[in-house]
């Protein structure tokens, strides 16, 4: 299995290298320990000025046409951006437009952020959600964010350590096959996202046993133990039209 790592941070060292190899290393520890994993990082402030030659030529030149089929490739991917003006920065929606429409279809994607506060912990699901959706990838139910006072505290690392046991299942029941849904077929996953706040209690997996390209509906009750049930789009617009 391949994951790659999108890192947009622009100084080195930099808090957003630093979350993206702590995710990258806690997706590797839960994989299966007979399975291969190779890690690839693309630093995008590397790829700056042939990002911009993309948009103005049409065409990547070397080193961004390998980053982008490296993308292209993975089967999981870890994309992490500071923020910026409370979105994430331009230099990294930059990158995922001049990606191919197709590229992230059915793709896991764990989506995660550092800045400077945490009033923008919701960066993830307000628009790095939003973007991973429309390029049909699969979100993954639990995102990071990683604000400067979160550093060394026990929330971001379950944090942590529960968005890489996501996305190596994701990623094994992809590889696998798995898929019991009724109604499946092929389309992209619609997951209630978990948001990146810290989570009391016992820490519910949420994600086993989920096919991430087979479902069209979405789903209304996970079993702790690995079940999952999907209500089928048509049946939940049905109920919400008024009765005669």
């Amino acid at each position: 299995m391949k994951v790659v790592v999108v890192s947009a941070g622009l100084s080195s060292p930099s808090s957003t290298r630093l979350l993206a190899d702590r995710l990258a290393a806690a997706t590797v520890a839960q994989v299966d320990a007979t399975a291969e994993v190779e890690v690839e990082v693309v630093e995008l402030r590397d790829l700056a000025t042939e990002i911009a030659q993309h948009f103005v030529t049409g065409f990547p030149p070397a080193r961004l046409a390998a980053a982008l089929d490296a993308v292209a490739a993975a089967d999981g991917l870890i994309a992490v951006t500071p923020v910026f003006a409370a979105s994430y920065s331009g230099l990294f929606k930059s990158f995922f437009d001049v990606i191919d429409k197709d590229a992230l279809t059915g793709k896991p994607v764990l989506a995660a952020a550092t800045g400077g506060t945490a009033r923008h912990s919701l960066v993830t699901e307000h628009a790095m959600r939003p973007l991973f959706t429309y390029l049909r990838a699969v979100v993954l139910p639990t995102a990071v964010y990683a604000a400067s006072e979160d550093w060394g505290e026990e929330g971001l690392a379950q944090r942590i350590a529960r968005a890489g046991r996501e996305l190596a299942r994701f990623m094994a029941a992809d590889a696998s096959g798995a898929g019991t849904a009724s109604g499946a077929g092929a389309g992209t996953a619609s997951v209630p996202a978990s948001g990146s706040a810290p989570v009391s209690g016992p820490d519910v997996d949420t994600t086993a046993a989920i096919a991430p390209r087979s479902l069209h509906g979405a789903i209304t009750s996970v079993d702790p133990d690995g079940g999952f049930e999907v209500t089928p789009f048509a049946e939940r617009l049905a109920a919400l039209r008024p009765s005669d």
